[in-house]
């Protein structure tokens, strides 16, 4: 494995613009603003690693395809219960 120390991972959309730039030898860059449920296909980002020091960057190669998890459904059915010193809230 190559030493990553010193390089940071470059993430770019399908277009080739620049999404996100990540931490000088962290091997973990996060794509976020995706609405929940979004289907990304492989090749709809690539990434590649950029030297901190000489700035040359590695040929840029597909991301896997994923599926952007969705949120848990609305809160239903929603009781309040009153106590002596405020409410028990339930729903399902």
């Amino acid at each position: 494995m190559a030493d990553r120390t010193n390089q940071t991972e470059i993430i770019y959309d399908k277009t080739g613009k620049k999404v996100v730039e990540g931490t000088k030898g962290d091997l973990s860059t996060a794509i976020t603003g995706l609405t929940g449920g979004t289907t990304v296909t492989d090749g709809d980002y690539k990434i590649s690693f950029k030297d901190a020091t000489t700035g040359l960057e590695s040929e840029k190669v597909d991301v896997p395809g994923f599926t952007v998890e969705k949120a848990p459904d609305k809160p239903a059915d929603v009781k309040a219960d009153a106590t002596s010193d405020g409410a028990n809230v339930s729903a399902e």
